[in-house]
Order: C-alpha cells, then sequence, then structure tokens
C-alpha cells in the first residue's frame, strides 16, 4: 500500500477497559471482557484497539496513578489474562496498543516509597524534591491539573514534592537517567509480550523548567473556572528539551520491527507538530484533538484541517481524534443528527482516525448525580463541570438489565435510553449509527482514503467539501452541518458523471452529475 506502515492505514478505537465488558460480575470491566468482544471488534472493522490503563494502582485517579509498571491489576485480571487478549487480537488481525504513563506514579509505588524515606535516599532524585520558598511556602506556584497546589509538604524530609495531577501522583524527575533507563525497560518489557505499541500519557509533561520559574497569570481566566487555567503552564509543561526524552523513547520502540508511538499533547497545532521530533524521530502521531475542541462550523473545521494540513512537517503523518475519556463525547457536542456527520468526516479525513467505544452507537455523556461521582478531579473541583464520569460510562450491548455490560450494578450508571442504544438493536437496524460506522468503516479501505491526498472544495454557510485523490480515483465528501437543505455545484471530472456511494442517512446511492442537494444534517461520499 504504497509503503504505507500499518498504523497509517489503520482504524484505532479506544477502550476505556473499567467500561467495556465486564466478565466476572463485579460491575467493572476487565480484560476477559475485552477478549469477550473481539468479535465485534472485527465485525465493526477497526484494526487496532488501545487500552487504558490496566496495571496495578491505588487508583486515586483510575489506573493513572500507578504502583507496577510490569504487571496487570486484579481487576482486570493477570498477565495471563493480558497474553491470552493479547494473542486471541492477533489471531483476528487487531493489533493492540497500550497506555504508557511516564510523567508520574502512584506514591504507592515502591520507587516513591523508597524516594521519600529520606533526603539521602538512593532514589531522592528520581522524583522532584524541592526546598521551600523562603516563607515556608511551595517553591513556586505551578498548579495541580486537578486543582490546588502542585506541591505537597512532606513532613518527614522537610521538602515539598511536585505533582501535575494529585498528590497521589508524584512527578518523576526525567532528567535523571536512572529513571530514564528504569522507564524505557518498562516499554521493552511489555513490547517483548508482543505489544504493538504505546500511546504515551501527558507526554509534553515529562520535561519542567531546570530553574522552576513561576507560570504567569493567564490574561482569559474567569471566575468559575477550573484551577488550572488560572496560569499558563509555560514553565511547567512543553520545555524545549522534552523532544530530546522522546527521541531516545523513540529509539527503544524502533528497537522492535513495526511498533507505534503516539503521544497525548493539548497544544496548539504549531506547537503539536514539534512532537513529530526532528527528521520525525519524534512520536509517529502527535494526538491530534483539534476536532474534539472545535466549534462546529464548516468554516471553522475548514481552516483547522488546512491549517493542521499545512502544518504538518514533511513526511509526517496526520491523525484525528472525535472523543476520549477526558472530553465530552461527539454525539453530546454536536447532538445525534450531526454525530453521524461527525463520523463521516473523521473516516473520510486524510490520516489515521481514533475512535472512542460507544461513539459508534450514539453514546451520549451519561448525567452522574453528585453522590455517584468517581472522578477525583470533579471531588477537587466541584461544581464546575469538569467530571470525566459522563463520557467514562459503560458500553451497552443489549436491552437487558446491565445492559449486556454486567450482571452486577455497573460501577457508572447506563445511558437511560440502553434499551434502545445499544449493539444489539442497532446492529439490526439497516439504517442506524452503528450500520453507518460500519459502512464508513469499510468504504475507508479504498486507498483513496487510507493514504489519497486532501483538496479542498468549499467552506461557505453549512457545507463542508472536499475531495480525496489517489491516482486517477477521486472521492468527494460533502457534509451539511446545518439544519437546512443545501444545493451543492459538483466539480466536473474525465470518470463521468458521479455516484452517491453513501449517505449519512444510508437511504441513497444514485448516479448524480452538475448540482445536488445536500438533505439537513445529511453528509454524501461520492465516488
Amino acid at each position: 500500500m504504497d509503503g504505507r506502515d500499518w498504523w497509517q492505514r489503520a482504524i484505532f478505537y479506544q477502550i476505556y477497559p473499567r467500561s467495556f465488558q465486564d466478565s466476572n460480575g463485579d460491575g467493572i470491566g476487565d480484560l476477559d471482557g475485552i477478549r469477550q468482544r473481539l468479535d465485534y471488534l472485527s465485525w465493526l472493522g477497526i484494526d487496532a484497539i488501545w487500552v487504558s490503563p490496566i496495571y496495578p494502582s491505588p487508583m486515586a485517579d483510575f489506573g493513572y496513578d500507578i504502583s507496577d509498571y510490569c504487571d496487570i491489576h486484579p481487576i482486570f485480571g493477570d498477565l495471563a489474562a493480558f497474553d491470552a487478549l493479547l494473542a486471541e487480537a492477533h489471531a483476528r488481525g487487531l493489533k493492540l496498543i497500550l497506555d504508557y504513563v511516564p510523567n508520574h506514579t502512584s506514591d504507592q509505588h515502591p520507587w516513591f516509597l523508597e524516594s521519600r524515606s529520606s533526603r539521602g535516599s538512593a532514589k531522592r532524585d528520581w522524583y522532584i524534591w524541592r526546598d521551600p520558598a523562603p516563607d515556608g511556602g511551595p517553591p513556586n506556584n505551578w498548579v495541580s491539573n486537578f486543582g490546588g497546589s502542585a506541591w505537597t509538604w512532606d513532613e518527614a524530609t522537610g521538602q515539598y514534592y511536585y505533582h501535575a495531577f494529585l498528590e497521589q501522583q508524584p512527578d518523576l524527575n526525567w532528567r535523571n537517567p536512572k529513571v530514564r533507563s528504569a522507564m524505557y525497560d518498562v516499554l521493552r518489557f511489555w513490547l517483548e509480550r508482543g505489544v504493538d505499541g504505546f500511546r504515551v500519557d501527558v507526554i509534553w509533561h515529562l520535561m519542567k523548567d531546570p530553574d522552576f520559574r513561576d507560570n504567569p497569570p493567564n490574561p482569559g481566566y474567569q471566575p468559575g473556572d477550573p484551577t488550572i487555567r488560572r496560569l499558563l503552564q509555560v514553565h511547567s509543561t512543553d520545555q524545549p528539551d522534552v523532544h530530546d526524552v522522546i527521541a531516545e523513547m523513540r529509539g527503544v520502540v524502533d528497537e522492535y520491527p513495526d511498533r507505534v508511538l503516539i503521544g497525548e499533547i493539548y497544544l496548539p497545532i504549531e506547537r503539536l507538530v514539534a512532537y513529530y521530533g526532528t527528521e520525525l524521530r519524534g512520536t509517529h502521531l502527535p494526538f491530534n484533538f483539534q476536532l474534539i475542541e472545535a466549534t462546529w462550523h464548516a468554516r471553522n473545521l475548514a481552516r483547522i484541517i488546512s491549517e493542521y494540513e499545512g502544518a504538518l512537517p514533511r513526511g509526517g503523518w496526520p491523525n484525528w481524534v472525535l472523543s476520549n475519556h477526558d472530553k465530552s463525547r461527539i454525539a453530546s457536542r454536536v447532538g445525534q443528527e450531526q454525530a453521524r456527520v461527525a463520523a463521516m468526516l473523521l473516516l473520510t479525513l486524510r490520516g489515521t482516525p481514533t475512535m472512542y467505544y460507544g461513539d459508534e452507537i450514539g453514546l451520549e455523556d451519561v448525567p452522574i448525580a453528585p453522590e455517584d461521582a468517581q472522578d477525583p478531579w470533579e471531588k477537587n473541583e466541584p461544581g464546575l463541570g469538569v467530571g470525566r464520569d459522563p463520557q467514562r460510562t459503560p458500553m451497552q450491548w443489549d436491552a437487558s438489565p446491565g445492559a449486556g455490560f454486567s450482571t452486577a450494578k455497573p460501577w457508572l450508571p447506563l445511558s437511560p435510553d440502553f434499551g434502545r442504544r445499544n449493539v444489539a438493536v442497532l446492529q439490526d437496524d439497516p439504517r442506524s449509527i452503528l450500520t453507518l460506522y460500519r459502512e464508513l468503516i469499510a468504504l475507508r479501505a479504498r486507498p483513496v482514503f487510507q493514504i489519497g491526498d486532501y483538496h479542498p472544495i468549499e467552506a461557505e454557510g453549512d457545507l463542508l467539501i472536499y475531495e480525496r485523490r489517489h491516482g486517477e480515483e477521486r472521492a468527494l465528501v460533502a457534509l451539511n452541518l446545518g439544519g437546512a437543505p443545501a444545493e451543492v455545484s459538483l466539480p466536473g471530472r474525465t470518470a463521468g458523471p458521479w455516484r452517491i456511494t453513501l449517505s449519512t442517512h444510508l437511504d441513497r446511492l444514485e448516479p448524480v452529475q452538475g448540482a445536488l442537494m445536500l438533505r439537513p444534517n445529511e453528509g454524501l461520499v461520492l465516488l
């Protein structure tokens, strides 16, 4: 396929393991549950699954506070269950990507317990310890992403330690070569087991300003915003020397053939693309979250796409994401009708798409009562709407009391409409959003969509129109982002009239030429 790597042709599918499938009746998803649903993923047509953290953890941040990088939390199973999942995924032609969380550990990790034991500990410098400011307070003004100061006082040793997130998540000191070596051995442990790559959590956080200067105030901060918006994270994130570390990390991954390194990076496009690295020796795919954060207007989306395409380094491969475990689901952001149009956008743009479990059934954010809240950020800053539980609720498989997810009470509530919004019902509906996703995924197997060029055509009013081109093959994508009909003038071509190959309404297959009418909230693919 034109020399492209598998991850350039693939469709990725993110699984939040607590919420995908419970196999043992405790209300929490697990590895055997994922394994039981591999046939569904094969039926859907995706190529790779990315599994959020499954390591031993006190679960202060639901697995992003890791106490052992080389084992499995008993909630999810054990290493034998992981190996079985990996083997069965590979037997179906599915790749498996793990979450790698290198910025911080749990405060219960043996490394931190030793680091905290005394100032003379051999691992003291594995974490970021600083003396108090002259007034006895924290060393600088840095704040935690989850509210409050990013510094916690340790009475026993008389210093503060830094944590970009919860105080139970102390940051590792990536300026220490021993830390780097130990964390690269973690990569090798899983690569040796056969995993196909990693999504690296908060990769832009790894290096901090060596002088620990104060962060400047954010002029855009508004009362009621989360604490993290109070300051610009100029000195606590995105430091120039982070790219040297990422190049080393990439070198470890490249010791093994056909693996991929994906970086979680919430930065503007012009800074994001630096994470491809010098001579593309950084992450293969710096996650592009522009669609998650975009206002849903045709001209705005066209601008985002063009700016991203224009900013990519030579040879850099694009990627797109609509939803994830940290952000509101696409169906809640744009509504059910436009969620179908968004699916067509995601799966017809140039580059690697990543789906989020449940988006293919139109799952929306589920309201969470205060007493049911699990997310520590929500508990730390209640009332600000920062909770991430609504987009982490269980997958809905059928209309049984536990939605086919569990025979017990699920760890988070199900959507109130699970009786009709579930895989079993939507699989049998030829015009459902699930059917649309499957048709789009099948269509994307064509080279014109996998590796073809992107050519903008129009972005006026509610219309977003572009072409994909590969050799002599051309595909036209016309999206109506509005609630009124819109007429499209079709570009001419020598291959004869265009043919509607797929509508988001799943009810049009016809040749057209000259012009066509898009119905409200309709997207079309023409070949």
